[in-house]
């Protein structure tokens, strides 16, 4: 048997949509202009990082099912390293070493 709380989700969500919904009628034409014009701002910023970061996700998920990736990415730091002038003792800080 389970037990109605007070917080349960479905009663939470529709009092959000209601408190929501009341504070958007409550909007001059002017403010819920300049409502959606800042929403559209901060989504539009939200997809822009979404797309900017999908390469990194490629790498993330090709680096984890693909060990040649892996191999190729400590091959290149052991040649970047044998050519920087870097004391033993800072590349081993830096983990390089």
């Amino acid at each position: 048997m389970q037990s109605q709380g007070a917080f349960s989700q479905v009663g939470l969500q529709d009092r959000l949509k209601q408190f929501a919904s009341s504070k958007w009628e409550k909007l001059t034409d002017r403010q819920r202009k300049y409502a959606k014009k800042a929403w559209g701002i901060l989504t539009y910023k939200w997809r822009w990082q979404i797309a900017m970061n999908i390469p990194y996700l490629a790498i993330f998920l090709l680096d984890k099912t693909v060990p040649k990736v892996h191999e190729f990415d400590m091959a290149l730091l052991a040649t970047i390293t044998s050519k920087l002038p870097l004391p033993a003792f800072i590349s081993s800080l830096m983990g390089l070493g």
